[in-house]
């Protein structure tokens, strides 16, 4: 098995064997002396668990338009309208599975290796998958919520048939999602501030990390002189990172995270 590992320190790209590389032996080392070392995962961790990319070409946001569906103002106005969208996404994670990679950052953390799990996701895979510490930044959409009697309940199969809001059982009052929507304040900042803050190694998976405030995470890591490596399709953070901060240390695993992510996470933990 073969793997691009674009090293952020040089301008070398190589195309060895994983066990070959150097600088992967390199990356592998600098990770087992990590002391606080977190990961941040998005849409791309759970692509192959069969939910597409919300933003990829035929996912939700091209089918429905976020300003247009997934807003407060949208869902306060007309919870009828924005109930089409709840539920085809809910249609979208019923019954999926984690991924290799979920159970890779399983791995990590009952290895001792990982200390928590923030993601940008709302399929709620990771925990599905024995994650223990995971942060929500953007909700879950496996509960409903009462906006006026704060009443909070399990979502079923049921919810997703037939058509407009579905009425809070205590009050009547439409319930939402637990996904955090459009005009929204993000779920437990502070917390996870705090948990970047301290963290001095960042795994970057299947998110370009672009929106705020997931985009703030990776800096407030390179502000603790942390390293961070990403796991994506393509490059997206890493070599920004690193011209930015000056330090070298961080690198780009390009590939499939399913393949890329496990097969890393092995070599972690045979030492």
């Amino acid at each position: 098995m073969t793997f691009v590992v674009d090293s952020e320190n040089t301008t070398m790209l190589q195309i060895l064997p994983f066990e070959q590389s150097v600088e992967v032996q390199q990356a592998v080392e600098a990770y087992q002396n990590a002391e606080y070392p977190i990961a941040l995962t998005g849409a791309g961790i759970s692509v192959a668990s069969g939910i597409p990319d919300f933003r990829s070409p035929g996912g939700l946001w091209s089918i429905f338009n976020p300003e247009e569906y997934a807003t407060l103002e949208v869902f306060l106005r007309n919870p009828d309208k924005a109930w089409q969208l709840y539920r085809e996404l809910g249609l979208v994670l019923l019954d999926k599975e984690p991924s290799k990679a979920h159970n890779a950052l399983v791995e990590l953390e009952r290895e001792g290796l990982l200390k928590a799990v923030i993601t940008q996701n709302v399929d709620r895979l990771h925990q599905k998958a024995g994650s223990r510490q995971v942060v929500e930044i953007h909700g879950e959409h496996q509960h409903l919520q009462c906006l006026q009697c704060r009443n909070r309940m399990p979502v079923s199969k049921s919810h997703y048939q037939g058509r407009g809001s579905v009425p809070c059982p205590k009050c009547g009052f439409p319930l939402k999602p637990g996904i955090v929507l459009f005009g929204e304040d993000v779920r437990e900042y502070d917390r996870i501030a705090a948990i970047a803050s301290k963290a001095d190694f960042l795994l970057v998976i299947g998110t370009s990390a672009q929106v705020y405030p997931a985009a703030e995470i990776p800096f407030l890591v390179k502000r603790n002189n942390g390293r961070v490596y990403e796991f994506n399709q393509e490059h997206v953070l890493a070599r920004q990172l690193s011209a930015q901060s000056g330090r070298e240390g961080d690198y780009c695993f390009k590939g499939d995270v399913e393949e890329t992510l496990p097969w890393f996470v092995s070599l972690v933990v045979a030492a």
